[in-house]
Formats: C-alpha cells, structure tokens, sequence
C-alpha cells in the first residue's frame, strides 16, 4: 500500500496519505495522523498547506502505522489518488 508522509507547514504535525484509497464520491483519500488517527482528507488540499516530510520527522508516524498492522506500506513522495466506487 502506497503512503505519502507529508508535514502541515502551520504546527508542523505529520500525515500519512493514502492515495490508493480514494473515495469518489467525495473525491477524499484516506490519512492517519497521531491525533486523531484514522480519517478521510481531501488530497489536494492536504498536498497544499503541507510539505514533503523528512524521514526524521515521520519515523514515529510510521512505527505506530505498522505497530497497527500495517505492515506493507511503500513509502513515496508522490502518487496520484485512486478514486474507487
């Protein structure tokens, strides 16, 4: 599964993108942040108040993710969403 680790340039917080899972309906991509956890994010609106996470800050992120099970992630930094139903 593809994640993009991303940091809200405002207050700095980390997020995992999924952009395999995308929901057409409401053109929303799945994310995970550490408050707050599971939740849909708009995409494009997440790519634009954020900038490309360093391995340094998304480490915690990432060992929580696969601490949760996900244990398949392939990390990149960019990926065009999947919009699925």
């Amino acid at each position: 599964m593809k994640v993009i680790f991303r940091k809200f340039k405002q207050g700095g917080d980390i997020i995992a993108l999924f952009p395999e899972q995308g929901n057409k309906k409401n053109l929303m991509v799945g994310s995970y942040m550490r408050v707050g956890q599971h939740s849909d994010a708009d995409y494009i609106g997440v790519i634009a108040a954020t900038t490309p996470a360093k391995e340094s800050e998304y480490a915690e992120l990432l060992a929580e993710l696969k601490s949760i099970g996900y244990d398949d992630l392939q990390i990149t930094r960019r990926c065009k969403p999947k919009y699925n139903n």
